[in-house]
């Protein structure tokens, strides 16, 4: 453990800046063994006279300092390794700083740092300290001047944000280029690349005519696989331009692709930076999946030119501002682009599976987090995904008009501000006069909200009750709550379809003479439904329409009623779920099959009406086992181990009563070329699942069309699709596969990541052994972030019934692994803790998983990062 533990930073303790900066001049000189960095900052002073200068720096070299021009003394200043403070300064007055910093040693990939053959940045979230000295801090905005010097050979390309102002030779066979940002910008969004890239070019126009070139920048090889996140960027801008009124304000946007990157992409202003496989797309290395997933974080990061760098968030507790906002837009912008239905599935998928094990765990936290030690461990899916859903519901309650003139009204009054969440929300208030006072307790309160859900029929009266409670179980440092505003968007099903009613709240709102919105912000509430013509389901939270877990006595003949009559698609896929999970629980108890007797029927009737082939598709596809994990934890404790046995079952089951459907579906011909298109995804994913069904009944047959894809497909979702098959069947043949398919694409990296990840995420065989084996494999990189998370993150976030082998060595391994990273990726290593951070949900497991943390937490110089996710886990 670290002999001073880093202390806690409070959202309470919050004091502006005391000194502001107009405007910042930079100029990098680069070299290969070390990297030259000249900042000139003009300074004003905002708090009292006494108070001196602290500028944030990390990792620096002080070579000079300078106010107005006369070089200070030794004694005018001190330092330490976070800081620079200088006591006496006038109240306005020019700073200039120089100092030495080593990009090629940079292995935490924050600050300036080289990946491959370029240098490039990452500065959120206080990655601009380890430049230059300066109030890294987002409320500190300014314009930025950057001039980029360095070898005009193996560093043609020099980019930085905004307009290109200058260019020219120098001696020596160098070069210069000045790029100047006319907008006021933090530090944050700071980003500088320089490297041999090639680049294609397009155009946008904007609604006032205005037109921008538009380049994406990457290594020559990959030239060929941009078209796709081009036009993707295209219809980002359109569309922002269209549900938003928001246009683009440069003559220029860049993206740069970087093989080393710890996220999936950055927004700096005009510059964003992408992680390789977030931005490159083509047949051969990009799965459909892929292609969606290229489209989204495009979007998501142009989106941000309005939500987060013209109008940014006053300090890191306030994350969510942009980012849930932003997902929130991303996830409208791709429900457009496809199907509305399973993205919305995908979405929720995700937050029940993740956020909410996240929201029952020891890192527990709000939407604006109250305290935080390392800033980055809080770029979470509390943080995105749930912060999002806290947006969704404010569109949920104003509705689309209401909510774009409050967006409207909140861009106006705050751009090129700094501001919070209260701000967000009350520009959302000044338009509709809804009182979002209580809603705000979705921002302060962590935990995942528990709505209970009961009803009783009077035939005579034709009247139907439904009471609604909620709760919230303790978190850290929360152990009471207060109840939630919770929207339910909702209806009642009858055994024909919809059912009409006249709901008698008036502090609700009926949307249509099916459909209510339902405001519980009581402890408990009855709502009341007049000129009901039978007996009902209740069909809640349609869309669902806000994060929490729902309890219902829902009969296996209700769910089945949900899953025929139901107008939402989400709540027909979701009563599917509920059967599945039922089924699961009886497989593990032993108990009577009647939920798997429904979910068979439920799903033969899916399988023989002609209904959405995407959603079809994803309703195939059972819960994960972590999901299934996740709601066990809640009550018994979950038992992976026992949950995989039981889900192989019920697949088995399914695969038996089905096969005849199965079969047809495991040998589709999609005809045409490949195309990343709706119609043509949702049939391979449906030849796809068909072909996992398949392989539990028929497994040579399922082999044969496995090889016959791998060796006639002209696409990567096919062919991995086919490698996973084969690896579930196992044999001779799939090793043959699985090493053809390597020599095949050894030159891909973001092919052989798939790979690898197929491969440490396959639950049969000797996982432990495998996933060994492929971190000596020569293709792995133990300081590659994608590399990592394909091997070590796929086996111990999706590999459970492997990770937790009974004889703990996979906790072992990611222990190991952490405990290299701590001192090479910080920022990586506490990411990759999560699995091991829920050990209280396995009681049969968690003295083993606990050892380990403590074995980490035992190591001397933990970073902040690690320090931060451990000490919480292991805290009573």
């Amino acid at each position: 453990m670290r002999d001073a533990q880093p202390q806690a930073i409070r959202l309470a303790d919050y004091q502006p800046s005391a000194f502001s900066i107009s405007s910042v001049t930079l100029d990098f000189d680069l070299y290969d063994e070390r990297t030259f960095v000249k900042s000139t900052l003009n300074l004003a002073r905002e708090g009292g006279k006494d108070v001196p200068l602290v500028l944030d720096g990390q990792e620096l070299k002080l070579l000079s300092l300078s106010v107005d021009g006369r070089e200070l003394n030794s004694d005018e200043y001190s330092l330490d390794p976070d800081s620079l403070t200088i006591s006496n300064v006038p109240d306005h007055f020019e700073l200039q700083i120089l100092t030495e910093i080593h990009p090629e040693t940079n292995t935490s990939l924050e600050g300036l740092y080289r990946s491959r053959t370029m240098f490039c940045t990452q500065c959120e979230a206080e990655g601009f300290r380890k430049i230059t000295y300066y109030l890294d801090r987002p409320d500190v905005m300014s314009v930025f001047t950057v001039s980029i010097t360095a070898d005009s050979e193996r560093y043609p390309v020099l980019l930085s944000n905004g307009n290109q102002i200058e260019a020219a030779p120098l001696e020596n066979g160098r070069h210069r280029v000045v790029w100047h940002d006319p907008h006021k910008k933090p530090a944050y969004l700071f980003a500088l690349v320089a490297g041999d890239l090639a680049h294609i070019e397009d155009s946008f126009t904007t609604a006032s005519g205005d037109a921008v070139t538009l380049r994406i920048f990457v290594e020559p090889k990959d030239l060929n696989k941009c078209d796709f996140a081009m036009d993707a960027l295209k219809r980002s801008m359109r569309w922002d331009e269209e549900v938003y009124g928001r246009e683009y304000d440069l003559e220029l946007f860049n993206i740069v692709a970087v093989d080393d990157f710890n996220m999936g992409a950055m927004e700096n202003k005009s510059l964003n930076i992408f992680n390789t496989s977030a931005v490159l797309a083509s047949p051969d290395v990009t799965t459909d999946q892929g292609y969606q997933r290229v489209e989204a974080i495009v979007a998501h990061e142009y989106f941000h030119n309005w939500s987060g760098n013209r109008v940014t968030c006053r300090d890191w507790f306030q994350l969510s501002l942009k980012e849930g906002f932003t997902v929130f837009r991303d996830s409208q912008f791709s429900s457009d682009m496809g199907s509305a239905a399973v993205k919305r599935i995908e979405d929720v998928t995700l937050l029940r599976t993740a956020q909410f094990a996240e929201d029952a765990g020891p890192m527990s936290h709000p939407v604006r987090p109250d305290s935080f030690i390392e800033i980055s461990n809080f770029y979470t899916l509390t943080v995105y995904e749930k912060g999002a859903e806290v947006v969704r519901m404010l569109h949920t309650l104003l509705g689309p008009e209401l909510f774009r003139k409050g967006s409207d009204l909140y861009f106006d009054r705050h751009d090129g501000q700094a501001v919070t969440c209260d701000d967000f929300v009350a520009a959302m208030e000044a338009v509709s006069g809804i009182d979002l006072t209580q809603f705000k307790r979705w921002y302060s309160q962590s935990g995942t909200p528990v709505v209970r859900a009961t009803g009783s029929y009077d035939a005579e009266k034709k009247r139907y009750s439904l009471t609604l409670s909620q709760s919230c179980p303790p978190t850290p440092g929360q152990s009471v709550k207060q109840p939630f505003d919770i929207p339910v968007l909702m209806g009642l099903v009858g055994s024909r379809g919809n059912l009409s009613f006249a709901l008698v709240d008036t502090a609700s709102e009926q949307r249509s003479d099916t459909e209510a919105l339902l405001r519980l912000t009581q402890a408990e509430q009855t709502f009341e439904f007049d000129d009901v013509e039978e007996q009902p389901v209740p069909a809640l939270f349609r869309g669902f329409s806000a994060p929490v877990r729902i309890q219902a006595d829902w009969s296996i003949d209700d769910l089945q009623r949900l899953i025929t009559s139901e107008e939402d698609g989400f709540l027909r896929w979701d009563a599917l779920q509920t059967l599945a999970l039922l089924a699961v629980d009886e497989a593990i108890s032993g108990r009577e099959k009647a939920a798997l007797s429904a979910l068979i029927a439920s799903i033969q009737a899916m399988l023989e009406q002609d209904g959405d082939r995407a959603v079809l598709a994803t309703s195939l596809i059972l819960p994960s086992e972590n999901y299934i994990a996740e709601v066990h934890s809640q009550s018994q404790g979950a038992d992976p181990i026992a949950i995989h046995t039981a889900r192989e079952s019920v697949k088995a089951s399914l695969a038996t009563a089905l096969i005849d459907h199965f079969e047809v579906l495991a040998n589709i011909t999609i005809e045409g070329a490949y195309a990343p298109e709706g119609a043509a995804i949702a049939e391979r994913a449906l030849r796809l699942t068909a072909l996992d069904y398949l392989r539990f009944v028929q497994p040579d047959k399922a082999a044969d069309i496995a090889i016959s894809l791998l060796e006639k497909s002209d696409n990567l979702t096919d062919r991995l699709g086919a490698l996973r098959t084969l690896g579930a069947v196992g044999g001779k043949r799939a090793e043959v596969a699985f090493d053809a398919f390597y020599r095949r694409f050894a030159d891909e990296p973001l092919v052989v990541n798939q790979w690898f990840q197929i491969q440490a995420m396959n639950p049969y065989g000797d996982a432990l052994a495998r996933v060994t084996r492929l971190l000596a494999h020569p293709a792995y990189d133990n300081l590659n972030p994608n590399k990592i998370r394909s091997v070590v993150g796929a086996f111990c976030s999706a590999n459970p019934v492997q990770f937790h082998a009974s004889s703990g060595q996979g906790y072992a391994l990611l222990a190991d692994v952490v405990i290299d990273l701590n001192k090479k990726n910080p920022q990586i290593a506490a990411r990759l803790l999560a699995p091991l951070t829920k050990w209280r949900n396995y009681p049969n497991y968690a003295q083993r998983m606990k050892v380990e943390l403590e074995r980490i937490a035992a190591q001397e110089n933990l970073s902040k990062d690690v320090f931060e996710v451990v000490s919480k886990s292991l805290a009573s």
